[in-house]
Protein backbone atom coordinates (compact mmCIF):
# COMPACT_ATOMS: atom_id res chain seq x y z
CA UNK A 1 0.00 0.00 0.00
CA UNK A 2 1.22 3.29 -0.77
CA UNK A 3 2.58 5.71 2.08
CA UNK A 4 0.23 8.46 0.96
CA UNK A 5 -2.98 6.21 1.17
CA UNK A 6 -4.73 4.55 4.40
CA UNK A 7 -2.63 2.25 6.26
CA UNK A 8 -3.83 -1.20 6.82
CA UNK A 9 -3.36 -1.50 10.44
CA UNK A 10 -5.15 2.00 10.89
CA UNK A 11 -8.04 0.66 8.92
CA UNK A 12 -8.25 -2.57 10.60
CA UNK A 13 -8.45 -0.58 13.90
CA UNK A 14 -11.52 1.68 12.44
CA UNK A 15 -12.88 -1.49 11.25
CA UNK A 16 -13.20 -3.20 14.29
CA UNK A 17 -15.92 -2.93 17.24
CA UNK A 18 -19.59 -2.79 16.82
CA UNK A 19 -19.89 -2.43 13.25
CA UNK A 20 -18.13 -5.59 12.21
CA UNK A 21 -20.29 -7.67 15.31
CA UNK A 22 -22.96 -6.21 13.54
CA UNK A 23 -22.41 -7.12 10.06
CA UNK A 24 -20.92 -10.42 11.28
CA UNK A 25 -24.14 -10.91 12.32
CA UNK A 26 -26.37 -9.82 9.62
CA UNK A 27 -24.96 -11.45 6.89
CA UNK A 28 -27.37 -13.92 5.50
CA UNK A 29 -26.37 -15.26 2.39
CA UNK A 30 -25.10 -18.08 3.70
CA UNK A 31 -24.82 -19.85 6.93
CA UNK A 32 -21.28 -20.55 7.42
CA UNK A 33 -19.99 -23.99 6.99
CA UNK A 34 -17.13 -25.65 9.34
CA UNK A 35 -15.01 -26.45 5.72
CA UNK A 36 -14.56 -23.33 3.95
CA UNK A 37 -15.74 -23.43 0.00
CA UNK A 38 -16.34 -21.34 -2.51
CA UNK A 39 -19.66 -20.85 -3.62
CA UNK A 40 -19.59 -20.38 -7.12
CA UNK A 41 -21.96 -18.22 -9.97
CA UNK A 42 -22.38 -18.35 -14.14
CA UNK A 43 -21.83 -15.06 -15.52
CA UNK A 44 -24.26 -15.22 -18.25
CA UNK A 45 -22.25 -13.17 -20.81
CA UNK A 46 -19.21 -15.28 -20.41
CA UNK A 47 -21.74 -16.85 -22.54
CA UNK A 48 -22.01 -14.06 -25.19
CA UNK A 49 -25.82 -13.81 -26.72
CA UNK A 50 -26.31 -16.95 -26.58
CA UNK A 51 -29.81 -17.74 -25.24
CA UNK A 52 -31.27 -18.48 -22.11
CA UNK A 53 -32.80 -21.86 -22.97
CA UNK A 54 -29.16 -22.91 -23.82
CA UNK A 55 -27.39 -21.27 -20.80
CA UNK A 56 -29.27 -21.84 -17.85
CA UNK A 57 -28.61 -25.77 -18.12
CA UNK A 58 -24.79 -24.95 -18.21
CA UNK A 59 -25.25 -23.87 -14.80
CA UNK A 60 -25.40 -26.80 -12.40
CA UNK A 61 -22.80 -28.70 -15.07
CA UNK A 62 -20.23 -25.72 -13.52
CA UNK A 63 -20.55 -27.13 -10.29
CA UNK A 64 -22.40 -23.35 -9.58
CA UNK A 65 -26.35 -23.02 -8.46
CA UNK A 66 -26.57 -19.55 -8.86
CA UNK A 67 -26.47 -17.45 -12.11
CA UNK A 68 -25.17 -13.68 -12.52
CA UNK A 69 -27.67 -12.04 -15.71
CA UNK A 70 -25.66 -9.64 -17.83
CA UNK A 71 -27.18 -6.75 -20.04
CA UNK A 72 -25.54 -5.24 -23.40
CA UNK A 73 -23.33 -4.76 -24.44
CA UNK A 74 -21.72 -7.78 -22.62
CA UNK A 75 -24.05 -10.27 -23.25
CA UNK A 76 -27.99 -9.99 -23.69
CA UNK A 77 -29.76 -11.98 -21.08
CA UNK A 78 -30.94 -9.10 -19.22
CA UNK A 79 -33.14 -8.03 -22.24
CA UNK A 80 -34.16 -11.76 -23.08
CA UNK A 81 -35.71 -11.59 -19.62
CA UNK A 82 -37.75 -8.48 -20.45
CA UNK A 83 -39.07 -10.15 -23.61
CA UNK A 84 -39.65 -13.64 -22.41
CA UNK A 85 -40.79 -12.26 -19.05
CA UNK A 86 -40.49 -13.10 -15.71
CA UNK A 87 -42.61 -15.78 -15.63
CA UNK A 88 -41.35 -17.55 -18.21
CA UNK A 89 -37.56 -16.81 -16.97
CA UNK A 90 -38.32 -18.07 -13.49
CA UNK A 91 -40.00 -20.99 -14.88
CA UNK A 92 -37.19 -22.08 -16.80
CA UNK A 93 -35.12 -21.45 -13.63
CA UNK A 94 -37.25 -23.81 -11.82
CA UNK A 95 -36.96 -26.31 -14.64
CA UNK A 96 -33.30 -26.11 -14.41
CA UNK A 97 -32.99 -25.87 -10.39
CA UNK A 98 -31.23 -22.59 -10.67
CA UNK A 99 -31.21 -19.52 -9.13
CA UNK A 100 -30.69 -15.90 -10.25
CA UNK A 101 -28.29 -14.54 -7.67
CA UNK A 102 -26.88 -11.13 -9.69
CA UNK A 103 -28.14 -8.56 -11.34
CA UNK A 104 -25.30 -7.10 -13.24
CA UNK A 105 -25.65 -3.38 -14.35
CA UNK A 106 -22.63 -1.26 -15.98
CA UNK A 107 -25.39 0.07 -18.24
CA UNK A 108 -27.18 1.80 -15.69
CA UNK A 109 -24.57 3.09 -13.11
CA UNK A 110 -24.62 3.44 -9.21
CA UNK A 111 -27.07 6.10 -9.70
CA UNK A 112 -29.85 4.76 -11.54
CA UNK A 113 -30.63 0.86 -10.06
CA UNK A 114 -33.66 2.09 -8.09
CA UNK A 115 -36.03 0.69 -10.90
CA UNK A 116 -34.31 -2.74 -11.61
CA UNK A 117 -34.27 -2.88 -7.41
CA UNK A 118 -38.00 -3.57 -7.96
CA UNK A 119 -37.58 -6.23 -10.56
CA UNK A 120 -34.54 -7.79 -8.35
CA UNK A 121 -37.45 -8.03 -5.42
CA UNK A 122 -39.39 -9.94 -7.54
CA UNK A 123 -36.86 -12.02 -8.61
CA UNK A 124 -35.38 -12.69 -5.87
CA UNK A 125 -31.74 -11.26 -6.43
CA UNK A 126 -29.72 -10.53 -3.83
CA UNK A 127 -27.41 -8.04 -5.16
CA UNK A 128 -26.89 -5.52 -8.25
CA UNK A 129 -23.46 -4.79 -9.17
CA UNK A 130 -22.03 -2.09 -11.17
CA UNK A 131 -18.88 0.45 -11.36
CA UNK A 132 -18.05 3.40 -9.34
CA UNK A 133 -18.53 6.07 -11.37
CA UNK A 134 -16.52 9.32 -10.97
CA UNK A 135 -13.43 11.49 -11.04
CA UNK A 136 -10.23 9.33 -12.64
CA UNK A 137 -6.60 9.28 -11.13
CA UNK A 138 -6.78 10.70 -8.28
CA UNK A 139 -4.54 10.10 -5.68
CA UNK A 140 -4.46 11.23 -1.48
CA UNK A 141 -6.82 13.50 0.33
CA UNK A 142 -8.16 14.50 -3.65
CA UNK A 143 -9.35 10.98 -3.76
CA UNK A 144 -10.44 10.37 -0.29
CA UNK A 145 -12.96 13.38 -0.40
CA UNK A 146 -14.02 12.38 -4.40
CA UNK A 147 -15.39 8.89 -2.26
CA UNK A 148 -16.68 11.09 0.38
CA UNK A 149 -18.77 12.48 -2.30
CA UNK A 150 -19.57 9.41 -3.92
CA UNK A 151 -20.23 8.21 -0.50
CA UNK A 152 -23.14 10.66 0.09
CA UNK A 153 -24.58 10.53 -3.57
CA UNK A 154 -24.90 6.61 -2.33
CA UNK A 155 -27.21 7.08 0.55
CA UNK A 156 -30.61 7.25 -1.06
CA UNK A 157 -29.83 4.45 -3.46
CA UNK A 158 -28.81 2.46 -0.39
CA UNK A 159 -31.86 3.17 1.39
CA UNK A 160 -33.53 1.72 -1.15
CA UNK A 161 -31.44 -1.27 -1.75
CA UNK A 162 -31.91 -1.92 1.95
CA UNK A 163 -35.83 -2.00 1.63
CA UNK A 164 -36.04 -4.25 -0.97
CA UNK A 165 -32.83 -6.51 0.75
CA UNK A 166 -30.80 -6.24 -1.90
CA UNK A 167 -26.58 -5.60 -1.39
CA UNK A 168 -24.71 -2.99 -3.99
CA UNK A 169 -21.82 -4.21 -5.17
CA UNK A 170 -18.75 -1.72 -6.22
CA UNK A 171 -16.46 -3.36 -8.74
CA UNK A 172 -13.15 -1.52 -8.79
CA UNK A 173 -13.72 -1.33 -12.34
CA UNK A 174 -10.50 0.83 -14.04
CA UNK A 175 -10.97 4.55 -15.41
CA UNK A 176 -13.81 4.93 -12.56
CA UNK A 177 -13.44 6.57 -8.90
CA UNK A 178 -13.44 3.51 -7.21
CA UNK A 179 -10.59 1.80 -8.88
CA UNK A 180 -7.75 1.65 -6.19
CA UNK A 181 -6.90 -0.18 -3.25
CA UNK A 182 -7.40 2.99 -1.24
CA UNK A 183 -10.61 4.08 -2.71
CA UNK A 184 -12.49 0.87 -1.80
CA UNK A 185 -10.95 0.60 1.41
CA UNK A 186 -11.78 4.42 1.98
CA UNK A 187 -15.73 3.74 0.56
CA UNK A 188 -16.27 0.95 3.02
CA UNK A 189 -15.09 2.71 6.14
CA UNK A 190 -17.24 5.97 4.68
CA UNK A 191 -20.54 3.94 4.65
CA UNK A 192 -20.98 2.31 7.63
CA UNK A 193 -23.93 -0.46 5.77
CA UNK A 194 -24.23 -4.28 4.70
CA UNK A 195 -25.90 -2.93 1.69
CA UNK A 196 -22.43 -1.99 -0.47
CA UNK A 197 -19.43 -3.62 -0.65
CA UNK A 198 -16.88 -4.30 -3.20
CA UNK A 199 -17.08 -6.83 -5.89
CA UNK A 200 -13.64 -7.04 -6.21
CA UNK A 201 -11.90 -7.73 -9.68
CA UNK A 202 -7.86 -8.76 -9.04
CA UNK A 203 -7.86 -8.16 -13.29
CA UNK A 204 -8.14 -3.91 -12.46
CA UNK A 205 -5.33 -4.78 -10.04
CA UNK A 206 -1.34 -4.52 -9.77
CA UNK A 207 -1.18 -8.52 -10.87
CA UNK A 208 0.63 -9.26 -7.09
CA UNK A 209 -1.31 -12.21 -5.07
CA UNK A 210 -0.18 -10.62 -2.25
CA UNK A 211 -0.80 -7.65 -2.44
CA UNK A 212 -4.15 -8.53 -3.45
CA UNK A 213 -4.55 -11.42 -0.52
CA UNK A 214 -3.79 -7.77 1.84
CA UNK A 215 -6.59 -6.03 0.25
CA UNK A 216 -9.21 -9.03 0.80
CA UNK A 217 -8.22 -8.93 4.39
CA UNK A 218 -8.76 -5.09 5.05
CA UNK A 219 -11.84 -5.68 3.23
CA UNK A 220 -13.27 -8.43 5.17
CA UNK A 221 -16.82 -8.68 5.45
CA UNK A 222 -17.33 -5.74 2.96
CA UNK A 223 -16.20 -7.70 0.59
CA UNK A 224 -19.39 -8.67 -1.17
CA UNK A 225 -18.34 -10.69 -4.27
CA UNK A 226 -14.82 -11.81 -5.71
CA UNK A 227 -14.77 -12.93 -9.79
CA UNK A 228 -11.55 -15.27 -10.17
CA UNK A 229 -10.26 -12.90 -12.92
CA UNK A 230 -6.60 -12.07 -13.42
CA UNK A 231 -4.86 -9.80 -15.94
CA UNK A 232 -3.08 -12.35 -18.52
CA UNK A 233 -2.68 -10.19 -21.47
CA UNK A 234 -5.81 -8.45 -21.19
CA UNK A 235 -9.06 -7.96 -23.27
CA UNK A 236 -9.39 -4.57 -25.00
CA UNK A 237 -7.30 -6.09 -28.03
CA UNK A 238 -7.86 -8.88 -30.14
CA UNK A 239 -5.49 -12.15 -29.59
CA UNK A 240 -4.89 -14.99 -30.32
CA UNK A 241 -7.63 -17.59 -28.09
CA UNK A 242 -4.79 -19.10 -26.42
CA UNK A 243 -3.66 -15.59 -25.09
CA UNK A 244 -7.03 -13.95 -24.88
CA UNK A 245 -7.83 -17.17 -22.12
CA UNK A 246 -4.58 -15.88 -19.95
CA UNK A 247 -7.52 -14.24 -18.21
CA UNK A 248 -8.55 -17.35 -16.48
CA UNK A 249 -7.93 -18.66 -13.28
CA UNK A 250 -4.91 -21.54 -13.88
CA UNK A 251 -3.44 -20.17 -17.20
CA UNK A 252 -2.05 -16.73 -16.53
CA UNK A 253 0.50 -16.03 -14.42
CA UNK A 254 -1.27 -14.92 -11.03
CA UNK A 255 -1.06 -17.37 -8.04
CA UNK A 256 -4.71 -18.16 -6.64
CA UNK A 257 -3.43 -19.54 -3.49
CA UNK A 258 -2.08 -16.57 -1.65
CA UNK A 259 -6.05 -15.05 -2.48
CA UNK A 260 -8.16 -17.80 -1.51
CA UNK A 261 -5.72 -18.00 1.58
CA UNK A 262 -7.34 -14.62 2.79
CA UNK A 263 -10.65 -15.47 1.44
CA UNK A 264 -10.52 -18.43 3.55
CA UNK A 265 -9.17 -16.31 6.45
CA UNK A 266 -12.19 -13.99 6.27
CA UNK A 267 -14.00 -16.76 6.07
CA UNK A 268 -15.81 -15.06 2.98
CA UNK A 269 -19.37 -16.20 2.63
CA UNK A 270 -20.12 -14.48 -0.95
CA UNK A 271 -20.32 -15.71 -4.69
CA UNK A 272 -17.26 -16.93 -6.94
CA UNK A 273 -17.76 -15.76 -10.38
CA UNK A 274 -14.77 -17.37 -12.72
CA UNK A 275 -14.68 -14.81 -15.31
CA UNK A 276 -12.90 -12.93 -18.80
CA UNK A 277 -13.74 -10.66 -21.07
CA UNK A 278 -13.44 -12.18 -24.84
CA UNK A 279 -12.67 -9.29 -27.67
CA UNK A 280 -14.74 -8.22 -29.02
CA UNK A 281 -17.88 -8.30 -26.05
CA UNK A 282 -20.59 -9.74 -26.40
CA UNK A 283 -19.13 -12.96 -28.11
CA UNK A 284 -18.63 -16.79 -26.11
CA UNK A 285 -15.28 -17.09 -24.66
CA UNK A 286 -14.82 -20.14 -26.74
CA UNK A 287 -17.59 -20.87 -29.59
CA UNK A 288 -19.72 -23.19 -27.65
CA UNK A 289 -21.46 -23.81 -24.98
CA UNK A 290 -20.46 -26.66 -24.05
CA UNK A 291 -16.43 -25.66 -24.72
CA UNK A 292 -17.18 -22.57 -22.34
CA UNK A 293 -18.69 -25.03 -19.84
CA UNK A 294 -15.25 -27.35 -19.83
CA UNK A 295 -13.09 -24.37 -19.94
CA UNK A 296 -14.80 -22.60 -16.93
CA UNK A 297 -14.89 -26.31 -15.11
CA UNK A 298 -10.96 -26.30 -15.83
CA UNK A 299 -10.08 -22.99 -13.92
CA UNK A 300 -12.52 -24.19 -11.05
CA UNK A 301 -10.66 -27.26 -10.45
CA UNK A 302 -7.64 -25.12 -10.69
CA UNK A 303 -8.84 -22.86 -7.77
CA UNK A 304 -10.10 -25.55 -5.95
CA UNK A 305 -6.97 -27.73 -6.09
CA UNK A 306 -4.99 -24.04 -5.06
CA UNK A 307 -8.08 -24.00 -2.15
CA UNK A 308 -7.15 -27.77 -1.00
CA UNK A 309 -3.34 -26.84 -0.88
CA UNK A 310 -4.42 -24.11 1.21
CA UNK A 311 -6.26 -26.01 3.37
CA UNK A 312 -3.98 -28.68 3.80
CA UNK A 313 -1.24 -26.05 4.74
CA UNK A 314 -3.76 -24.66 7.54
CA UNK A 315 -2.61 -21.44 6.15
Amino acid sequence: MENSGLHRREFCKRMTGGFLVSWLSSVKMVAREPKFRLRYILGSCMYGKLKLTEIVPEVPKTGAEYIDIWPLSHGNQREQITKMGIEAFAALLKKHKVRLGILTHYDLGPFHLQDEMKIAKQLGVKMIICSGKGPRNLKGQALKDAVRKFAEQMKPHVIQAEKHEIVIGIENHANNLIESPDSMRWLVELMDTRHLGIALAPYHLPQDAERIAGLIEDLGPRLVHFYAWQHGMGCHKKLPKEQELLQMPGRGELDFQPILAALRKIHYAGWTEIFMHPVPRGIPILPTAAEVTAEINRARHYLDSCLKKVTKAGI
